[in-house]
């Protein structure tokens, strides 16, 4: 399927790539990219854009598709029932001592290698983990087993992988499902159970990717073109909210039209509003006149009373609840959804324990603890209980120039997925995806 014209633009001219090729284009190009997250330039490039995929070997190809309307209906999956949980991370004890990888981890859990970047996941698929993996989330899977999808955050040559385990938890198969992408930061699952992948270039766009590998990645240009950080999905009132990193990022929120013949919300269209906040804490909401970024003001400056956030990271919702974080403030917001108050749930300067900093990736347990990952600082997966306590879960021991990302519990709460995105120190840049297993949850 021959690839249409790139609907965000990318960044980065493409001379670059041409003179170094693609490999020493993404070495070369990390540092900038990683360090800083995207480029800040308004100015821009057009480019194509492809993916391939394939649920067992990645041997079937896909095409990531432009525009908005008349694009990939993801298909209703008859995915198995895993039953509700309760969450057990208050009862967890201190961190150990670092095993062998270098991983730090409460008594009665244990932790492995999933996956390193330029290495095969599964002898048996053709597909090296990607470069610089970062945002991701989980899916069950038709058999009982379930998929790790998870983003690259390399300009131009960036995307999302899988990897897919059977009902035991052994690795099943690996494969792209969306490539040749700028700058693929975070993103988020939706209930409809596909993979919303954020560019965080200033002309970023969202696109919508099948994490079984099967169906084309379709762009999703009406979530807007700004530079996208993450993005969470309120399936009580059918909304979908949007961060920003950059220090003067917005929140946005986007309302579709309506939905799709398969019962989804239908993202071709609908309008995105950006928040203003009071000075108490109140959150309205005004329309983004220019959501596609057509004209020379950027979205995130088109509202002139709009609240900046420096530094939108990780955002999830849960039970009416939107939480998102900050990196510039070192904060935890709350949200309200009902109400329209926002809180701050965790502030490092204000904390008495304030043993989380570099605040980053998002996710939120089945009991609403909120797990907060670290970029750099003691590159540790901390939780916020709902008591407002702080535990730490997780911590990656040798990694002190990279970052923790993509935080995500498997269908059985008892298996947490996440990267070190740059690796150990003196390790070249090649990210590192680990699987953490033990008791987070139980059955309710």
């Amino acid at each position: 399927m021959p690839s249409s014209k790139r609907p965000f633009p990318v960044l980065v001219q493409r001379r670059t790539a041409v003179v170094h090729g693609l490999a020493g284009f993404a070495s070369l190009m990390m540092v900038r990219s990683l360090g800083g997250c995207g480029d800040d330039s308004e100015t821009s490039d057009g480019k194509t854009g492809s993916g391939t995929g394939g649920a067992g070997g990645g041997s079937s190809s896909s095409t990531a598709t432009g525009g908005g309307g008349g694009d990939t209906d993801f298909p209703v999956r008859a995915l198995p029932e895993w039953p509700p949980l309760v969450s057990l991370i208050a009862d967890i004890g201190p961190l150990g001592e670092p095993d062998d990888n270098g991983v730090r981890v409460p008594e009665g859990f244990t932790a492995r290698i999933i996956g390193q970047s330029g290495t095969k996941p599964h002898a048996g698929s053709d597909y090296e983990w990607h470069l610089a993996p970062d945002g991701g989330a989980t899916y069950p899977t038709e058999d009982g087993g379930w998929i790790y999808c998870c983003n690259s955050e390399v300009p131009i040559i960036g995307g999302a992988g899988a990897i897919r385990f059977d009902p035991e938890g052994e690795i099943a198969g690996a494969y792209s499902v969306l490539q040749d992408t700028d700058i693929n930061c975070a993103g988020g699952p939706t209930p409809w159970h596909t993979w919303l992948s954020c560019e965080e270039a200033s002309r970023g766009g969202v696109y919508e990717c099948d994490p079984w590998g099967e169906l084309p990645a379709v762009a999703r240009p009406a979530l807007g073109v700004f530079k996208h950080e993450a993005v969470t999905i309120d399936p009580d009132r059918g909304q979908l909210y949007l961060t920003e990193d950059l220090p003067d990022g917005r929140l946005y929120r986007f309302t579709p039209d309506g939905e799709t013949p398969n019962g989804a919300l239908d993202l071709t269209s609908g309008k995105l509003d950006v928040a203003i906040v009071s000075s108490e804490g109140d959150v309205s909401w005004a329309e983004v006149p220019d959501p596609l970024f057509e004209g020379g003001t950027p979205t995130r400056e088109q509202v002139a009373e709009s609240t900046a956030f420096d530094g939108g990271e990780g955002v999830w919702y849960h039970r009416g609840v939107v939480y998102f974080s900050t990196k510039g403030t070192s904060q935890v917001w709350a949200l309200d959804v009902e109400s329209a108050k926002l809180s701050v749930l965790y502030d490092r300067d204000t904390a008495d324990d304030p043993v989380l900093g570099g605040v980053d990736n998002i996710t939120v347990s089945a009991s609403g603890d909120v797990l907060v990952a670290e970029d750099r600082d003691d590159m540790q997966i901390v939780a916020i209980l709902p008591d407002g306590s702080l535990k730490p879960l997780v911590q990656i021991v040798g990694h002190d120039t990279s970052e923790i990302t993509g935080p995500a519990f498997d269908p059985s709460g008892t298996r947490l997925y996440f990267s070190s995105q740059r690796g150990p120190n003196g390790g070249g840049g090649a990210g590192v995806t680990y699987e953490v297993t033990g008791p987070f949850h139980q059955p309710a």
